[in-house]
């Protein structure tokens, strides 16, 4: 190919077995494209008024002296996705093929390619060509010697032809495949696509899902406001639907599709869990969800959602789709505005998963959570040295959920930061009226999110919260993970700088689980460092767990760091971190987390532990 072909020049193929011939199809082709260019331009130097642009059509040749080289040529321009448009074939090329033949092999190939029988002899008849090549309008005989402008008005015409024949094509695959309204895919090609899907992951071993979409009364509006309205609204729900996906960036392999109506499908191929799709599907209820105003009319679009997965839940396309409307009407039957899976093939988790998210959107509203308190005692005095706040859960269709399980839910769903602050506003105000009440409390503790922490409102929520209760700020400790100290998604030195300057104390929770290195706290200064459970339930079967706390005790001594001991369960692991001078513990030996009503009784009367002398 040649450059000619960037400025929308047609390829044409020249086979013919004699060279001569080749130069006299340039001459008469390319010298209105090519030649007269420079001319042009000189005679725009000269007297300054350039020649108008010239209407004749730019084309770039390719030649061949065989038939069997003219087909490799055109089998080569196709994988180049650069087909030729026309082939002047010569009738005779010996000792090769002759042109009949090779317009038969061209034609096997490209059936769209325009053809001109070059011939000096009459070796076929009309009726022979016609037998062999069949009918066709893509042909045309040119008796040689030919006429100069003979061959220029057969490749103009022929060319724009061709070109007219791929745009009609392509307007007629659209109509075929693409839903006029929407532009998406139809019914045709979801079929098409989702077969291809299918068969992919049944050759990988990989997973594909189908989410079935259906608006909620879209009917009633249809029937309100008009059917023209109804299809803009249409329209506007198609757009935010791809847009959900070409956030994921994989827009390649995930479609969607409009099946009519106001159903929708979308299919996500090659995904590793069964959690994309719930992911995916929760983000396109939460975009459509948005109020659209739309002709003076502010609009709330709510969707129904079936899911089903491949290859459980179907083995042919007909059977996925069928199952995944199977579960959208299940969602549309529990209360709308609902995803559902296709529950015969649904694990518990999952279904679990949806309905803790569910539940859990709507859980601080219905004021479902509450705090229990744990207590931590001085090692020296055997004294409560404070509280840490724990969250607790209690859905009514649930019963009790544990925090392992939620808590990661709602990070993920963005519902932490209103939740963790709803907690350091309740242990706050909690704190305030105990002592008040003259309850002995020095310390409380409060578990904050890496999501919080890092929200550009942090400082102020707890400065707001600190001044609502009344609580000295002294008394607040703020618990966040070591791992917080390995994201470095922001600078951490400012936003703990300014909560010591209001007193408020920090503690690094789960400490030794991560990478963060008690380096960092010279730089970022915090008062407590906690220990995690996983080494103190190995104190008595673990020499190296015993080395590796009293090295940690011994290093955050020489940084001036305070040491808490998490998960306490014994006699003897108080016995040893007694014995290597750590401050503080907490857990079931010392006590269990308890709710609010039972803090007052436990602070009058807390257990007796022991000696509180040093013990090997």
């Amino acid at each position: 190919m040649t450059d000619l072909q960037q400025n929308s020049a047609y390829n044409i193929l020249i086979i013919d077995d004699n060279q001569a011939i080749h130069q006299d199809f340039a001459k008469i082709l390319l010298k209105n494209s090519s030649n007269n260019s420079e001319l042009d331009k000189l005679e725009a130097a000269l007297f300054g008024a350039p020649k108008p642009q010239s209407t004749l059509l730019g084309f770039s040749l390719d030649y061949a002296t065989q038939g069997a080289e003219g087909i490799s040529k055109l089998e080569q321009a196709l994988a180049k996705k650069q087909p030729y448009a026309l082939a002047f074939v010569d009738g005779r090329m010996p000792p090769g093929i002759d042109g009949i033949e090779t317009i038969q092999e061209l034609w096997k190939r490209d059936p769209e390619l325009q053809v001109v029988l070059c011939t000096a002899y009459s070796d076929y008849s009309w009726r022979e060509i016609h037998n062999i090549l069949g009918e066709t309008d893509n042909l045309l005989i040119l008796k040689k010697p030919f006429d100069n402008m003979e061959v220029l008005q057969m490749a103009h015409a022929l060319v724009r032809k061709w070109d007219l024949n791929r745009e009609v094509k392509g307007r007629l695959h659209q109509l075929a495949f693409y839903d006029a309204l929407t532009g998406l895919p139809n019914r045709a090609m979801l079929s098409e696509r989702l077969a291809r899907a299918l068969k992919h992951a049944q050759e990988t071993n990989s997973l594909t899902s189908l989410l079935f979409i259906d608006l909620d009364n879209f009917k009633l509006i249809n029937d309100s406001l008009g059917h023209g309205f109804g299809d803009n609204l249409l329209k506007n729900i198609a757009k935010r639907i791809v847009s959900c996906l070409r956030t994921s960036d994989i827009v390649g392999r995930w479609t969607a599709a409009r099946l009519g109506g106001d159903e929708f499908i979308v299919i996500l191929s090659e995904i590793v869990s069964e959690d994309i799709a719930t992911t995916v599907a929760q983000r396109i209820a939460e975009s459509v969800v948005q109020p659209l105003r739309m002709d003076g009319h502010q609009i709330l679009v709510t969707l129904s959602i079936g899911i089903a997965v491949y290859p459980q839940d179907g083995q042919t396309d007909e059977e996925l789709l069928k199952n995944a409307d199977l579960a959208m009407y299940a969602a549309k039957r529990d209360s709308q505005n609902t995803i559902a899976y296709y529950q015969e093939s649904m694990n518990m988790r999952a279904v679990k998963r949806l309905k803790m998210e569910s539940l859990l959107r709507q859980a601080l509203a219905n004021k479902e959570f509450c705090l229990h308190y744990q207590p931590q005692m001085d090692l020296r005095t055997g004294k409560v040295s404070g509280l840490e706040a724990l969250i607790r859960w209690h859905s009514p269709t649930l019963g009790q959920v544990p925090p392992l399980e939620f808590i990661e839910v709602a990070e993920e769903l963005g519902l932490i930061v209103d939740i963790g602050a709803w907690v350091l506003r309740t242990a706050c105000a909690q704190i305030k009226e105990w002592r008040d009440q003259g309850l002995h409390i020095p310390r409380i503790a409060v578990n904050v999110s890496i999501k919080q922490f890092c929200h550009p409102d942090f400082i102020d929520d707890v400065n707001k919260i600190i001044a609502e209760s009344g609580l000295e700020p002294e008394i607040l400790e703020i618990e966040i993970t070591e791992t917080l100290f390995e994201e470095n998604v922001i600078d951490l030195g400012p936003i703990v700088t300014q909560l010591r300057e209001r007193k408020i104390g920090i503690a690094i929770d789960d400490f030794g689980t991560g990478y963060a290195g008690l380096s960092r706290f010279r730089k970022i200064r915090v008062d407590h460092l906690k220990i995690d459970r996983s080494f103190v339930s190995e104190i008595e079967s673990s020499t190296s767990a015993q080395n590796l706390i009293k090295g940690i005790v011994a290093l955050a001594k020489s940084l001036n760091l305070t040491v808490i001991s998490e998960g306490i369960e014994t006699l003897n692991q108080m016995k040893f971190l007694r014995s290597i001078d750590c401050q503080h513990i907490q857990g079931y030996y010392y006590s269990r987390p308890l709710p609010a009503d039972a803090i007052k009784d436990f602070l009058d009367n807390p257990p007796k532990i022991g000696p509180l002398s040093s013990e090997g």
